[in-house]
């Protein structure tokens, strides 16, 4: 359906072309688009207009027109003025309306075939029958794109991108909740995961731009078919969700770039649970002063490079040797083991993620 923001932008454009006061009045007599609020008292006069069998009538110095959907009556048009110029101009102004009704009722069914596409809910069979109707092509490049930002009611993500982007006919725009918005774009035959970064930092530029606050973007991986959409949705899906936990720093995530953290997502809590008591025997990361979380987190950053470690930590090589000695007696693990830091640096991910599964149970 149509919004009453673009109808009544149709009717003052409409206005500034023919000169003459216009008004569109729905089968329930509400007025719901006006070029001058002198045109509200003719509502009355539209509502007893539907009932007749006319198409088009004169009345009080305007002309009624009716504008059908799909052989059903949708809205009554009235324009001021009479005479066959008038009439002439408003056939013309019913045409246009008419027309966005048509435009408008493919877009809803395109975005009603997407989100079931998106959704797992069509069989295959359904998938290229409504694709053909709806004059999808089925087999050409496209990735899922997934934003997330603060909701607000006077800034909707939703209508800022299908405002700035929505006008190319080969992309899709939509929601699946009222979370996330989702963009499927189609790709060209060159296009890279780089280009697809590029296109990422557009759309989170211009929500910046529009006040959007925590605005988070993340892609799936390119699939070449209508029907694997689906997946590359629910890569971006738990792309965005993994990079809150594990990339909390990056705002433009991909599914590709998720590594091990994509694993640790997948298991379940009490086994994530089980893993840490083994490892940490009852005493987790959360129990480390601070002085040794910094240590540990830049003893990876350094790849357990010792001598570059302590230069930048400003501090004695032997002082970082009794850190690391005290942190093995503790937890029985030495960092500067390969094989210990490995495990050591995933129970440290295996932790943030049950943190942040916890969190959102409360």
């Amino acid at each position: 359906m149509i919004s009453n923001q673009v109808l009544q932008s149709t009717i003052e454009g409409l206005k500034s072309i023919t000169r003459a006061e216009l008004c569109i009045v729905d089968i329930d007599g509400k007025v719901i688009a006006s070029s001058s609020p002198k045109m509200d008292e003719y509502a009355t006069q539209a509502t007893e207009f539907i009932s007749s069998p006319a198409d088009s009538q004169e009345l009080s110095g305007c002309q009624f027109f009716k504008i059908f959907d799909d052989g059903g009556l949708e809205y009554v048009l009235v324009i001021s003025g009479s005479g066959e110029g008038t009439y002439t101009m408003g056939k013309m102004a019913s045409f246009q309306i008419q027309t966005l009704l048509v435009a408008y009722k493919e877009r809803f069914d395109k975005d009603n075939f997407i989100k079931n596409l998106l959704l797992d809910n069509l069989l295959l069979v359904d998938i290229f029958s409504r694709a053909k109707k709806l004059h999808i092509q089925a087999d050409v490049r496209r990735v899922a794109i997934t934003i997330e930002g603060s909701l607000d009611k006077d800034n909707n993500i939703l209508e800022i991108m299908r405002i700035n982007f929505g006008s190319n006919n080969k992309d899709f725009i939509t929601a699946v909740d009222e979370k996330d918005v989702i963009v499927v774009k189609e790709l060209a035959d060159t296009d890279t995961e780089a280009d697809i970064q590029k296109f990422c930092v557009s759309y989170k530029e211009l929500l910046d731009k529009e006040g959007i606050e925590g605005v988070r973007v993340s892609f799936g991986t390119i699939v070449k078919e209508l029907k694997e959409v689906s997946r590359s949705y629910k890569e971006a899906k738990m792309a965005l969700d993994v990079g809150k936990i594990f990339f909390d720093n990056r705002s433009i995530i991909a599914y590709s770039e998720l590594g091990i953290g994509r694993l640790i997502y997948q298991l379940p809590i009490p086994l994530c649970k089980l893993f840490i008591k083994e490892i940490f025997d009852g005493k987790g990361p959360d129990d480390f002063d601070e002085e040794t979380l910094v240590t540990i987190t830049k003893f990876f950053e350094n790849s357990l490079n010792v001598s570059e470690t302590s230069r930048q930590l400003f501090i004695h090589r032997n002082t970082l040797v009794y850190r690391l000695d005290k942190l093995q007696k503790t937890t029985g693990l030495d960092l500067r083991v390969f094989e210990d830091a490995i495990t050591f640096k995933i129970a440290l991910m295996v932790v943030k993620y049950m943190n942040y599964m916890e969190s959102l149970e409360y």
